[in-house]
């Protein structure tokens, strides 16, 4: 798990006889910065670490490590600073390739040089020799990359990367350790750790069964029996708080999902036929195989219409549990199971659309459709402000939920018709930005009172809104709040059930269609229609992992938690019955985890 946070912890710990530190080694604060001479930024910065050190005096201790830009004379500086013969002259040295002018020029080498006596930036002198100097700032070099440094100049406090503002008030935050800086910075572990969704998805679970199963499961089971709605006038329009959850919330998911699976069929993994055929090939083997095996062990009945529940795959699960499999589970095998969940997603929405809504109300079908009209006109009209697709997104599910389809439906359409747009020309926008820049720090005083005018905060608005596309900008925003807030509260609304033998009594063959079809029918289906998608020459498999690495795989989609419980409760409309059906989803899931943990972990990758 240590990996996952790697990217965003310094690379190589500070060394006081290697590194260039000023302060103490005992100060409790460690600000280390990757800079280079030529980049203004850096140069900008200087002030402000100036400013931080004397603020926190012998609290702080300051470490430069060379990260120069893809220039000779950037690089030429680095290397020079660096021949200088002891720690005092080479931060003199520092400080005025920094400040000496307003841009780094030949003529700063020059000075600096003639400083630490020598002849020029290579010549003969007291300082480190050329070789040697070269060798430190490649070094330097080498921990910004371990580090994940990518532009100049990244901070690490404490060893950790700090991502805010370069400007006093946000680095002193930081450096002091506020509330709310340790609370910003803790969550963005946690959000960056791959595991982190399942994970919280899990504990929702467990509260839940924890909670049923206590004195207070008959007040937690009434909770979500409450009502909720708005009244206006003689007219009502009231939800249980569950129904809330899993008819509006859960809308919010399949927002998601929608945007995803656009994404996918645009620019990922399913964009070309190629590259789409083998994952595709393997959803649809992993939904075929589990309903024929539920349709077998159950061919009729009351309980028969619940063969949509073992085709599900629960994509936080299954990725948590690859991420923590760390370095046996090849790339490549991450990005076929997570296509395969794509389109595993795609035949559950098209399951919940055809065969578990209710029937359909004329007026209200109407209206969704010119709801969905007024959202292709946007489109059309290369709309991009998001405003006005949601004012129509709430109209569409209001209609959806009434004309008698599965509410949250609403979702997936909603998604396919947020606009998306080519990548913006960066070189252009940063030259504008640059520009507005400039010409508010030419008002002065003025600017430095009252902050930037208000056309200039216009037109970096305009400019940040270009950055990204609204899809692009939706999905990064809200598949956040789906993953941390949408999907615990579903497990927290659904995953309750009080736990007994009575449970087991009558509901037997139930349990075991929905466990033979989850546990074995998405295995079999995986591999068996991969295999057989490439040996027709419709796809190719990837040299990367093996077949049995595939059967791991289909192993762990057999973990079927979300939407699995999302169409049971379609499908189960008897208590009891939901009830079961819940405990025959928590143990398949859990069996399948357990064996697709166990296949891969001990499964080899092919010869090299």
């Amino acid at each position: 798990m240590g990996q996952a946070f790697g990217a965003n912890h310094l690379g190589r710990p500070v060394d006081d006889a290697s590194d260039h530190v000023l302060g103490l080694p005992t100060a409790p604060i460690t600000l280390v910065e990757y800079g280079s001479y030529a980049c203004p930024h850096c140069r900008a910065a200087t002030d402000t670490i100036a400013d931080l050190r004397d603020e926190q005096g012998d609290r702080l201790r300051y470490v430069f490590r060379n990260k120069p830009l893809a220039t000779s004379l950037a690089r030429r500086a680095a290397e020079l600073a660096e021949r200088a013969p002891d720690a005092e002259r080479f931060w003199r040295a520092h400080v005025a390739l920094m400040t000496r002018s307003a841009t780094l020029t030949e003529g700063d080498l020059v000075a600096v040089a003639r400083d630490l006596g020598l002849e020029g930036p290579d010549g003969p002198g007291p300082g480190l020799d050329p070789e040697r100097a070269r060798a430190r700032v490649a070094t330097d070099v080498a921990s910004a990359e371990t580090s994940g440094v990518v532009v100049t100049p990244t901070f690490f406090i404490n060893g950790r990367r700090y991502e805010g503002l370069w400007d006093r008030p946000a680095l002193s935050e930081a450096l002091l350790g506020t509330l709310g800086h340790r609370v910003r910075s803790a969550a963005l572990d946690f959000a960056r750790w791959a595991p982190s969704a399942g994970l919280l998805l899990l504990v929702a679970t467990v509260v839940a069964l924890v909670l049923s199963n206590t004195p207070a499961g008959p007040w937690f089971q009434g909770l979500w029996a409450r009502k909720l709605g708005l009244t206006l006038g003689d007219g009502a329009f009231t939800l249980s708080l569950l129904e809330w959850v899993n008819d509006g919330l859960l809308t919010v998911f399949f927002l998601v999902v929608g945007l995803e699976i656009k994404r996918e069929f645009t620019v990922g993994h399913l964009a070309s036929a190629r590259s789409a055929a083998l994952p595709v090939a393997a959803a649809l083997g992993g939904m075929a195989v589990p309903v024929i095996l539920y349709r077998l062990v159950l061919p009729d009945g009351p309980w028969a219409r619940g063969w949509g529940v073992p085709m599900a795959t629960d994509t936080a699960f299954a990725v948590a549990l690859v991420v923590m499999l760390g370095s046996r589970v090849p790339v490549e095998l991450r990005v076929f199971l997570t296509a395969a969940s794509i389109a595993d997603d795609i035949g559950g929405i098209l399951v919940v659309a055809l065969f578990y809504s209710g029937p359909l109300h004329g007026r209200a079908f109407v209206a969704a459709g010119i709801a969905i009209g007024l959202l292709a006109l946007l489109n059309r009209a290369n709309v991009h402000r998001a405003t006005p697709y949601v004012i129509l997104g709430v109209a569409l599910w209001s209609c959806v939920h009434a004309c008698g389809l599965h509410a949250t439906l609403a979702g997936v359409i909603l998604a396919f018709f947020i606009p998306t747009r080519r990548p913006p020309d960066l070189r252009v926008l940063t030259a504008q930005a640059t520009a507005i820049v400039t010409t508010e720090a030419r008002r002065g005083a003025e600017a430095l009172r009252h902050g930037l005018s208000p056309q200039a905060l216009r037109s970096l608005d305009a400019i940040h809104d270009r950055l990204e596309s609204p899809a692009d900008r939706m999905l990064r925003t809200v598949s956040l709040r789906s993953s941390y807030l949408v999907l615990p509260v579903f497990a927290l609304a659904n995953a309750g059930v009080a736990l007994g033998p009575e449970l087991l009594r009558g509901h037997g063959p139930l349990q075991l269609a929905i466990v033979v079809g989850l546990v074995l029918g998405k295995p079999v289906g995986v591999l068996g229609a991969s295999y057989l998608a490439v040996r027709s020459g419709l796809a190719v498999k990837p040299a990367a992992y093996t077949w049995t690495q595939v059967l791991g795989a289909g192993a762990l989609a057999g973990i079927g938690f979300t939407m699995s419980l999302f169409i049971a409760g379609q499908a189960y409309p008897v208590p009891a019955d939901f009830a079961a059906a819940k405990v025959a989803v928590f143990a398949a899931s859990i069996l399948s985890a357990a064996l697709g943990t166990a296949i891969l972990g001990s499964a080899r990758g092919p010869a090299r």
